[in-house]
Formats: C-alpha cells, sequence, structure tokens
C-alpha cells in the first residue's frame, strides 16, 4: 500500500510550503524583534509547520504545545476538547498560537480564548491554511497565513483523516472514496 496513490492531486508542493516558511519567518523575525515570542504549537497537526517555519527564525523563541481538538473523522464535532495546556506562564509574554488549518474557527476561537485569560502581552495566530469561507467564527481572522485552500478535504504536513497522512510532504486533496467508505 502506498499513501500517496489515496492523493486526488497535489495542492501545495513541500517546495512551495519551505518558500512560505521562509517569508513567514522573515516576518515573524521583523514583528517579534526583541520579544521573546512563545510559538504556542496545536498538536498534533502544527508539528511539521511549526518544525519548518523555525528554520527561518533568527530570533530568539520559546516553543510550547496545547493539545485541543473538535474534529472527528472530516468534520467538527462542534465541541471542542483541550487535553493538554501549556506547561510555559503566558503572563504578559508574545504567544503565537501556530494551528496547521483553520476553517470552522470552532477550536481556535476556544483556545484563544482560554489563552487570552492567562493575560499574554499580545496574542496572534499564525497557520499554514485558512478556509475562511468556511469560517462560522466570523471576527476569527489569523494575522498570518501560509495559503487560503479550497473547500476541499486535505492532508499532508500534518493534516490528517483518521490520523493517517500526517507525514506526507505536501498538502494533497484527498480521494474522496477514502473518507465516504
Amino acid at each position: 500500500m502506498n499513501i500517496h496513490n489515496d492523493i486526488k492531486k497535489i495542492l501545495i508542493s513541500n517546495e512551495q510550503i519551505e518558500a512560505r516558511c521562509k517569508e513567514l519567518g522573515e516576518i515573524l523575525n521583523k514583528d517579534y524583534d526583541n520579544k521573546n515570542p512563545v510559538l504556542l504549537s496545536l498538536l498534533r497537526g502544527s508539528i511539521p509547520f511549526v518544525a519548518t517555519l523555525s528554520k527561518y527564525l533568527t530570533i530568539p523563541v520559546e516553543f510550547d504545545y496545547m493539545r485541543a481538538s473538535s474534529y472527528r473523522g472530516t468534520a467538527s464535532t462542534g465541541n471542542v476538547a483541550i487535553s493538554l495546556m501549556p506547561a510555559t506562564n503566558l503572563l504578559n509574554r508574545h504567544v503565537i498560537i501556530v494551528e496547521d488549518i483553520i476553517d470552522t474557527g470552532s477550536t481556535l476561537s476556544t483556545v484563544s480564548q482560554v489563552i487570552e485569560d492567562l493575560h499574554p502581552a499580545s496574542l496572534e495566530i499564525i497557520t499554514l491554511l485558512d478556509k475562511p469561507y468556511m469560517r462560522k467564527v466570523k471576527n476569527l481572522i489569523p494575522k498570518y497565513v501560509g495559503f487560503t485552500v479550497p473547500n476541499e478535504f486535505v492532508v499532508g504536513f500534518g493534516l490528517d483523516y483518521d490520523e493517517a497522512y500526517r507525514q506526507l510532504p505536501y498538502v494533497g486533496v484527498l480521494k474522496e472514496e477514502i473518507y465516504k467508505k
């Protein structure tokens, strides 16, 4: 079995992701110069993105993690479960939430509120992928976006379908017959 055969088309190549991470890294280097931000990765999907992005950061940063989920299969359940909180004290810190994809915005809205309650100096969101037309939480607008993607079910580079396909080095559209069994 070869998981690449389950991909209908490659939407964003690894080379495009690398180039965009370099651009975003340069922007963060300017925006957060002398601020020592905390990159708060949302597990598990954001791991490849934060790893690639961090290669291009020349400013001091700290890493921390949080786990929150509202998905089962291909759809959001609408209920956000937080199963891991950051270990870092975020009081008066500049926090950048690192996300793999934003679509409805439900999970990220809940996470943002939880972090706001910890009183950071600032809070921004960086996401590899954005589906703004899927947004149910209209006031959730990430400051930093890698790519805006169409309303297709995408996997790879951290994004999964039932925990599979995260290791693909690109973002691809999953064949419908895979998730509509």
